[in-house]
This record gives structure tokens, C-alpha cells and sequence, in this order.
């Protein structure tokens, strides 16, 4: 049965998703090349990989969450749109396949 494995896959997707929106917000205005944001959820999942985050970055860019700058040179450039931001600022209500965690405070 494969039903643990893949409840682990998809928290590990999703929590990866929440970090990366987390970690842009964090370093805004300055846009991120990949490989800082690489480096940064390798913090959290050693064993992320450069494809791994490249897909989860063009899931964000398809839910217009992240601005994407793909570089002739291969190069990926990541920024938070309005509306990653306001998910990272918990503004808006956040969709299913990020795990953002639950609003704890106040204001």
C-alpha cells in the first residue's frame, strides 16, 4: 500500500510550496535566483533537488503566485506577485496544495 508514501510526498510538496512563497517574501524587494532558493530549502529538505524546485516554482508561476524570469542562460529568477504576497501576509485565503500553516495570531 502506498497511501503513507504518498501522504508524505504531498506534505513534503506542499510544506516545500508554503517555504518558498515564506522565503520570497522574506527577501523582497530583491528577486531570487534559483540557486539561492535552492540553498535555502535545502535548509529544510537536504535532499531537495534543482528540478524539484524548479517544479514547484512553475506551480506557483501557474497559479500567478511568482513571477518567473527564465534566462537564456538557463537561469531561473523568482519574484512574489501581489497575490503571493498577500498569501505569504495572510490576507487572502490560501488554496489547497500549499501548506501554509494556520493563522495563530492576532492583527
Amino acid at each position: 500500500n502506498g497511501e503513507p508514501k504518498e501522504m508524505m510526498q504531498k506534505i513534503r510538496r506542499e510544506g516545500m510550496r508554503w517555504q518558498i512563497i515564506s522565503m520570497l517574501d522574506k527577501a523582497r524587494p530583491i528577486t531570487s535566483h534559483e540557486r539561492f532558493i535552492l540553498d535555502v530549502i535545502r535548509g529544510i529538505y537536504p535532499d531537495a533537488t534543482e528540478v524539484e524546485v524548479r517544479q514547484h516554482l512553475d506551480y506557483l508561476a501557474d497559479r500567478r503566485l511568482v513571477e518567473l524570469v527564465k534566462q537564456p542562460s538557463g537561469a531561473w529568477f523568482a519574484d512574489l506577485t501581489r497575490l503571493g504576497v498577500d498569501i505569504a501576509e495572510y490576507t487572502i485565503d490560501c488554496q489547497p496544495g500549499i501548506a501554509r500553516p494556520e493563522k495563530y495570531w492576532e492583527g
